[in-house]
């Protein structure tokens, strides 16, 4: 869960700005939507010949002061970490966490790499117009995933730094019980010179969500695919140059319950079987048995308990590299990755202790916010032991250590599931085979890959809503 969306020390602010500017400042953090505020906000920002900033003037402003520190720092963003001279690269902006303060206040929040390969998350206070925006603040937020501090907000809607130690489940990621929430898949066509081919998961309802598809904003004509072998249903168009450009739209209403350990029917065999990027056996076998080690005759859940605290205590979680296939082989190799890393080696080793285990996609809901974008998707596990299957997150419990028990046994309910298992086969399919696993849109132009730009986000239900 990312947490610098948040936008704090405004109190800071009340001290250092004219009290006008702290009142513009509150107004547009509590949600000044009616038409007559939005007018008198207009006016005042054209009387104080304030220019009006959209998210992309605040991602290029972040942009020019990164690249201009890193060409002063010799080819590098310099800072200092407890002592450590960090020699930082960027990897990417935040965007969906981009925020306008007020009149020239913003916010951003950035991920930069250190020559040593660990990952920064850095959030950055900027000052100014657009084209002139100058950084005021800087703090490291978060190193390989795991935060130095989360946002609390008080009840004059302002927000304070917290201690990660300090914190409750709800802010680091966590809704227990039930969520409701509406749920925008968005997603922007490239330019299509030739007839193109697009596949994108429909989440379904089972006994954990409910989902209903409200809206369907599409460029064309679509059909619905069902794939078989875990029985997901799949959003498929047929495209043409003409839709170069367009938009494809999603919109579903979710009720969804925290999960845990449960009986399923579902076959056990396919469950222990070797996927394209999750092989089973040999280096995978060697490794869980060293691993389980004595726990050999404590019963099934001990295994995977062993196998769960290995791959915490050994994986760094990295946006870097080679990371989100969910290739078991280099999750082993480079101990580093997101989600998709850290459960495809879980699942391998799992399964090569003759442990059944599977693999799910979606989307993380935010639980310390109530609408706004997604840090894109996330990915768990399962494994089966004791007659009943057992959700895991391990990369989640990397991160927030307070959390691992929790999520070992666990899912809260701020999630959707859009699919379901590795290797999935359709027909009509993509001309490169089987698809490894379908959370993003999966696209061909002609029979080359492409990568659509895609947006989730979401619009938490209040009780008056769902009553």
């Amino acid at each position: 869960m990312n947490y610098c969306k948040f936008i704090p020390l405004l109190l800071v602010y009340r001290m250092k700005a004219p009290r006008i500017i702290f009142t513009v400042i509150l107004a547009i953090l509590m949600g000044c939507n009616t038409a007559t505020k939005k007018k008198k906000e207009v006016k005042t920002l054209a009387e104080n010949n304030i220019p009006k900033v959209v998210t992309k003037d605040i991602e290029e402003g972040i942009k020019a002061n990164i690249a201009k520190k890193v060409e002063e720092g010799g080819g590098y963003f310099n800072m200092t970490s407890k002592g450590k001279e960090l020699r930082l690269k960027l990897v990417r902006v935040h965007t969906e966490y981009l925020s306008n303060l007020g009149p020239r206040r913003h916010f951003a929040c950035v991920d930069l790499a250190d020559i040593s390969g660990d990952v920064y998350d850095v959030d950055f206070f900027l000052d100014g117009d657009p084209g002139s925006m100058s950084v005021t603040e800087t703090t490291l937020h978060k190193l390989n995933g795991k935060p130095f501090y989360t946002w609390k907000q008080r009840e004059d809607k302002t927000w304070y730094r917290m201690p990660v130690q300090d914190a409750t489940s709800d802010l680091l990621g966590v809704v227990e019980g039930e969520d409701q929430f509406e749920f925008h898949y968005e997603v922007t066509l490239p330019e299509l010179r030739e007839p193109a081919k697009m596949w994108i998961p429909i989440p379904q309802t089972d006994d954990y969500q409910t989902v209903e598809l409200l809206t369907i904003n599409a460029p064309t004509e679509h059909q619905i695919l069902e794939e078989q072998n875990y029985g997901n249903s799949i959003f498929y168009m047929e495209l043409s140059p003409e839709h170069s450009g367009k938009k494809l739209e999603l919109v579903y209403d979710v009720q969804r319950r925290e999960k845990m350990p449960y009986s399923d029917v579902s076959e056990l065999e396919k469950y222990l079987n070797p996927s394209l990027l999750m092989p089973v056996g040999d280096r995978f076998k060697v490794l869980a048995d060293s691993i389980i080690g004595s726990k050999n005759s404590e019963g099934t859940i001990m295994q995977a308990r062993a196998l769960y605290d290995y791959v915490i205590d050994n994986m760094r979680y990295i946006k870097a590299g080679r990371y989100g296939t969910g290739d078991a082989v280099y999750a082993c190799d480079a101990l580093t990755g997101n989600c998709t890393e850290f459960h495809s080696l879980f699942i391998s080793l799992a399964r090569s202790a003759g442990i059944p285990s599977r693999f799910a996609v979606g989307a993380s809901i935010p639980s310390d916010r109530d609408e706004g974008g997604i840090d894109g998707y996330h990915c768990w596990a399962e494994f089966y032991a004791e007659g009943k299957w057992w959700p895991v997150d391990i990369s989640e419990a990397n991160k927030y250590s307070a959390l691992a028990t929790y999520y070992f046994g666990r899912h809260p309910a701020n999630r959707i599931e859009f699919s379901k298992g590795r290797d999935l086969l359709i027909k009509p399919g993509p001309s490169t085979g089987p698809i490894n696993f379908l959370a993003y849109p999966v696209m061909e132009i002609g029979i080359t890959p492409a990568f659509p730009k895609t947006f989730f986000s979401f619009q938490r239900k209040s009780s008056k809503e769902t009553s």
